[in-house]
């Protein structure tokens, strides 16, 4: 797979996810995690119209990783 579609697969990817995070309740620290989150994909945006795919993915990776941040304290919180 190459470099701008593995960027777009991640963009879909979390496009998705995010819609299932906005649908929990969150706290305010998961909720400004969330803000983080989404700057990251923004930037990835970004890069991908730059053409930057390497910078692209390490953004969009850092966001899927905030993201992880969000489902894991909720989980926690449930227990």
């Amino acid at each position: 797979m190459d470099e701008k579609t593995r960027v777009t697969k991640d963009i879909v990817m979390f496009e998705e996810n995010i819609k299932q995070i906005r649908e929990t309740t969150m706290t305010d620290r998961q909720k400004k995690i969330l803000e983080l989150a989404s700057q990251y994909y923004e930037d990835t945006k970004y890069y991908a119209s730059k053409k930057d795919y390497f910078t692209a993915f390490g953004c969009i990776n850092y966001a899927h990783g905030l993201l992880d941040a969000i489902l894991k304290t909720e989980h926690q919180r449930g227990e």
